[in-house]
């Protein structure tokens, strides 16, 4: 390297790398959801007043959108507000206060437990916390969950009562699951029976190559199992529309739209009509979503390029380094020696590039190795991206040099 850690710091930067947020130019890419408004109007294809109350699980045609992009019928769908993560968060809130389709309150056994395959996404986990629900960490492959680990813990333990599952780029490592992973998730035997796959499809046309991998129709495997109200699928335009005025969809079985529909009716009186009409007109269909997510993939290849070239000229020769590459999503993984990740953080931080904080990809914030960090490069722009990339470099070859010091 041709710049020192201190040389770096002096120059006091300011890049934010903690989140998966959309860019501005990919925020743009949807301005029409603003401009046209007026073209679409407040009445539905039905004639119904989007303005005023009601249709607690969405608009008929938004509700079609979505089954065209889950690929499930519509009646199997609700179309929401936002935010997918609100939904997760009102599920895993509705079982623990009112039950399931399948059985009573969670709240009214003494322990309820969730498995958390790691690395994973940190809110997944913030809702667990929040709601009381104690997490087992279960380790992530290429393919997905440890599925050896999964089958043994669900046949045994009545308390665990679901999985959470990115089955397709996930976060933050970029797995795919595999056929054989979602064929083993739908038919393993679960001690408990009112036991759920949490099914986060956030990056089901998120990607970054033009190889398109499809993530696995779960409902249709589950139901073919005899487990057919075994998933809840969640996803969302966040990161297709706006990252703050998007569109939610749950999909499942019929018995689990029923029971949705029972618990939700008491939370809200109708979602967003009209924002859900302006989607409807922006996007139209499947095919319409699929060519603006190539305007993203544009966007978003080369920061991801850029990433992993300078990750090469900077860290490929440490050794315990390595980091993904993934084929779509939002994240990369960077993996570093053991005991390093929260450090590496800081002293970055202290260089003006904010990454988010180490452990966070693990329940309770504890990465038992210390040597995870995610990374989120859709933000800043390329140059930005190869400026962070420098500061973790150095930073993490400060903090080998630190723990090398500290060992003599």
């Amino acid at each position: 390297m041709t710049m020192t850690y201190e040389e770096f710091k002096a120059q006091r930067l300011s890049i934010d790398m903690t989140r998966g947020k959309p860019a501005p130019e990919q925020l743009d890419l949807s301005q029409a959801l603003i401009d046209d408004v007026g073209q679409a109007g407040y009445r539905s294809r039905d004639g119904i007043d989007c303005r005023n109350y009601g249709h607690v699980l969405g608009l008929p045609e938004a509700r079609e959108l979505g089954a065209q992009l889950l690929g499930l019928p519509a009646d199997q769908v609700v179309a929401a507000g936002n935010s997918s993560l609100e939904l997760m968060h009102d599920a895993l809130a509705f079982a623990m206060l009112r039950g399931t389709a399948q059985g009573e309150p969670w709240a009214r056994t003494a322990d309820v437990a969730f498995l958390c395959p790691v690395p994973g996404y940190d809110r997944h986990f913030a809702i667990c916390e929040a709601l009381g629900i104690r997490m087992i960490a279960v380790p992530t492959n290429d393919d997905g969950p440890d599925m050896e680990r999964v089958e043994a813990l669900v046949a045994a333990d009545p308390a665990i009562k679901g999985i959470w599952c990115t089955p397709l780029y996930g976060n933050p490592t970029g797995a795919i699951y595999s056929h054989e992973t979602v064929r083993r998730l739908a038919r393993m035997r679960a001690a408990a029976p009112d036991f759920f796959l949490l099914w986060d499809d956030a990056y089901r046309f998120h990607h970054l190559t033009q190889e398109r991998y499809a993530t696995p129709d779960i409902v249709a495997a589950c139901t073919e199992a005899g487990h057919p109200d075994r998933a809840l699928v969640f996803a969302s335009t966040s990161k297709v529309t706006f990252g703050g005025g998007g569109l939610a969809f749950l999909a499942s079985s019929p018995g689990n739209i029923d029971w949705w529909q029972r618990c939700v009716s008491v939370r809200t009186i109708g979602p967003d009509k009209l924002n859900q009409l302006r989607h409807v007109h922006h996007l139209r269909d499947r095919a319409g979503l699929e060519r603006l997510m190539q305007r993203h993939r544009a966007i978003l290849q080369p920061k991801f390029e850029a990433l992993d070239a300078s990750l090469r000229a900077l860290l490929g020769d440490v050794p315990g380094v390595s980091w993904t590459k993934p084929k779509g999503g939002y994240f990369v993984s960077l993996f570093v020696p053991d005991g390093h990740a929260k450090r590496t953080v800081e002293l970055a931080a202290q260089a003006g590039v904010v990454l988010t904080p180490a452990g966070a990809a693990f329940p309770y914030r504890v990465d038992p190795r210390d040597r995870h960090l995610r990374i989120a490069p859709s933000c800043p722009s390329p140059a930005q991206i190869e400026l962070a990339a420098l500061a973790i470099g150095l930073s993490l070859r400060r903090a080998l040099e630190e723990g090398a010091r500290g060992a003599r």
